[in-house]
């Protein structure tokens, strides 16, 4: 075989084994890209998004659209050649695998992670909203998480009502491993609850729990810390004067809030928020109304400009990161709080858009 011939054989063949190596040998990354965007104050697979029941509503016009991100799943992890071409793909981004499932995180705990977040967004959207339009919410301290062989772990049950620790009242979440950590290791600790049966009858029947429980739990030294612990998580369960349900399923994770607190404002007020104009926009939100950052802010935005919106509402700890590639025709806003929200509203409502608060890249 002529020598020019073997090399260029050669060549080919190398070349056929690097590109076999490049579509078979994972990298350890993984993809983002623009997720559908769904308008809060619309329809998602046929019902309406956000269903508010024993309270008047008003008309709505415009939209007020939530974004996600897609991911690529936890068991898959892209090839060399995938990852340069999200690397050099506009709409997409590559990023290590360990950013979106980290510790060694399955796809199907990653998706119940999501979806508790998604509906803890949920409660604190309700909650911002109604704060916001003054209309009261009542809340209390419950048992959110029983940890598995923990000294509370039959003892105390997921939604009972935590009223005391050793005679303490309770009014935040916080109050109780406070209290339980005053005790060393190993003294006892009395819980007094309402259980979560009687608590949630009592709810229904709009009245208040008629008895408590006295529940007494020895505490055990926390898992490399000289502390005590009895192994429940709490958190805050609220009671709204009407019901008011988010219908919207396969979206996980807590940055919808934003968008859901405004399009319940909208629907509980008379005219509309939008002015007719399609707003986008992302962000968490707690009960008091802040505005939190999330992930996956520039492929957000892309997905929102290519839905159509002209405005997107921007957390302000994202705004550098979004303002550093800016979809053309889409104006970011910057937001702190829902009230800052509210106040944007009004101003696109008005046309004075140069008075908007801006994202800067620096």
């Amino acid at each position: 075989m002529p020598r020019r011939t073997a090399t260029m054989l050669a060549s080919t063949l190398i070349l056929i084994a690097l590109l076999c190596a490049g579509v078979l040998i994972p990298v350890g990354y993984s993809e983002m890209s623009p997720g559908p965007t769904v308008n809060t104050l619309g329809e998602a697979r046929g019902e309406p998004v956000l269903q508010i029941s024993g309270r008047k509503t008003y008309p709505t016009t415009g939209n007020l659209n939530m974004t996600t991100v897609r991911v690529t799943g936890a068991d898959y992890e892209m090839n060399i050649v995938e990852a340069v071409y999200g690397w050099l793909a506009h709409d997409s981004v590559v990023v290590p695998h360990d950013t979106l499932y980290p510790d060694g995180k399955t796809e199907e705990q990653s998706t119940q992670e999501n979806a508790e977040e998604f509906s803890q967004s949920q409660e604190s959207a309700k909650v911002a909203a109604l704060e916001e339009l003054d209309i009261p919410v009542s809340s209390r301290v419950v048992v959110s998480t029983v940890i598995k062989d923990s000294p509370a772990q039959g003892r105390l049950h997921a939604g009972d009502v935590i009223m005391a620790v050793d005679g303490a009242p309770v009014e935040q979440p916080e109050d109780v491993a406070k209290l339980v950590t005053k005790h060393k290791p190993g003294a006892d600790v009395t819980f007094t609850i309402v259980p979560a049966k009687e608590a949630a009858a009592a709810e229904k029947a709009g009245k208040q729990p008629r008895s408590t429980e006295k529940i007494v739990i020895t505490t055990k030294k926390a898992p490399k810390e000289n502390r005590a612990i009895v192994g429940i998580q709490a958190g805050t369960d609220h009671t709204f004067p009407f019901e008011i349900d988010i219908k919207l399923a396969d979206v996980g994770g807590p940055s919808a809030g934003l968008m859901f607190s405004l399009g319940i404002i909208d629907k509980l007020t008379p005219g509309n928020l939008t002015g007719g104009k399609f707003i986008a926009g992302t962000g968490t939100i707690d009960d008091e109304g802040k505005v939190g950052p999330i992930g996956g802010i520039n492929m957000k935005l892309v997905g929102a400009r290519d839905a159509g919106a002209r405005y997107f509402f921007t957390p302000d700890d994202n705004c550098a990161a979004a303002a550093s590639d800016i979809p053309g025709g889409l104006t970011l806003v910057r937001v702190k709080t829902l009230d800052d929200a509210k106040k944007s509203l009004e101003k696109i409502r008005a046309g004075d858009t140069a008075g908007l608060p801006s994202c800067s890249a620096s």
